[in-house]
């Protein structure tokens, strides 16, 4: 949403897919029926999809959120609008966090006030259960008390591929109730977060992601929830084939702890890292083809109280700068670190206050740390 800061962002800049209050004109656009025909006859090679059929069953569950009471610049009382999906008959609605909240960081603050306007007109207010700026998740609870609630089932990306195709529903522009189909353009990206850390594992897709889709449901032809449609990148303000959704296996884990507790928790050891590859691995000596090349450790974190060692010296290679003599992370408790997102994809398996052992190479040598996991804090630390 974050209406008020979407239109002063720089070119090319990654923009959450929430809207704001305001009129905005509707225009003509070209028949997708040669798009649709060519998802249907990849669907038909996956099992079926029919983008009407999972319109007519799913949309009933997909929601319009309306929230006020938003600080943006010079107002404490801006209003925005996304969208959301009910995921339990008890009035449960997933959400994006940005939705429903304003700020950043360990500013963040929730909308004063919150409604749900259903497909059928039905329009009820919700309370903010809780919030994960990590993930960028909210769950909402309504009263079903006199509504017919249509639950949306959370799927798995864990099987997923490019290529495959997907829909998504939401409000676009204000417009409620629509349906874009595309198919997935790429897995395992990392986007903004709300917290200066990286929300991992991302979903890209090419369906039509626009200010006002924030928070609806990306889905696949049997109409499970493959992620939550979060951000778009684009150098207009319009959406440009690059969507991105949050993956539902994060969404499934941050319901989990907000259903608990309010609140999301993830474990931290406190370093910034690159990913090794053979090139890097050769000019810097690094004894190892692969892993996570430590270049800062944060101070008084769970790495530094480990004894985990930071680069020195920058030297630059292939036109970027490294700090060169840091420790490279090969494992976590076994797993191997391998591409630039694992060392973070395995911590989301522990808990702040859980020990891991790493391995690790220091100047050529093997070893293992033991490290105790902190709670990552709400706002990145900077980098020096």
């Amino acid at each position: 949403m974050r209406a008020a800061t979407v239109g002063g962002l720089a070119a090319a800049a990654i923009l959450a897919a929430g809207c704001g209050g305001g009129q905005t004109k509707t225009r003509t656009v070209q028949s997708t029926t040669t798009k649709v025909e060519v998802l249907q006859q990849a669907g038909e090679r996956e099992g079926g999809f029919d983008p009407r059929g999972i319109y007519e069953r799913e949309s009933p569950g997909v929601v319009t959120v309306i929230a006020t009471g938003l600080s943006a610049p010079g107002s404490d009382n801006a209003a925005g609008l996304g969208s959301g999906f009910v995921i339990s008959g008890e009035g449960e609605i997933a959400t994006n966090a940005h939705v429903v909240t304003s700020g950043t960081g360990a500013a963040i603050r929730k909308a004063s006030t919150v409604f749900v306007r259903f497909a059928d007109g039905n329009q009820v207010a919700a309370q903010v259960k809780g919030f994960d700026p990590f993930a960028d998740i909210a769950l909402l609870k309504i009263d079903p008390d006199g509504l017919t609630l249509r639950p949306l089932p959370l799927g798995s990306t864990k099987d997923l591929h490019v290529g495959a195709p997907v829909a998504a529903i939401g409000s676009p522009f204000g417009e409620e109730q629509s349906l874009s189909v595309g198919v997935v353009s790429a897995l395992d990206r990392s986007i903004q977060s709300l917290t200066g850390f990286d929300t991992i594992g991302a979903i890209q897709t090419d369906a039509a992601i626009n200010h006002g889709n924030s928070g609806g449901p990306l889905l696949d032809g049997r109409g499970r929830v493959l992620g939550i449609n979060a951000q778009i990148q684009t150098s207009t303000g319009d959406g440009s084939g690059v969507g991105f959704a949050v993956p539902a296996d994060a969404v499934r884990r941050s319901l989990a702890q907000l259903r608990r507790t309010g609140r999301a928790r993830y474990a931290y050891l406190g370093v910034a890292s690159v990913a090794v590859y053979p090139q890097l691995a050769n000019r810097f000596d690094l004894s190892v083809q692969s892993g996570a090349w430590i270049q800062e450790v944060t101070a008084d974190g769970p790495a530094q109280r480990a004894h985990l060692k930071a680069g020195g010296d920058t030297e630059r290679f292939q036109e970027r700068a490294f700090r060169t003599g840091g420790d490279v992370v090969t494992a976590v408790q076994g797993r191997p670190v391998h591409a630039e997102s694992d060392l973070a994809k395995a911590l989301l398996d522990y808990a702040p206050g859980d020990t891991v052992t790493l391995d690790v190479r220091r100047a050529g040598q093997r070893r293992q740390v033991r490290v105790r996991l902190g709670e990552r804090p709400l706002d990145a630390p900077r980098r020096g």
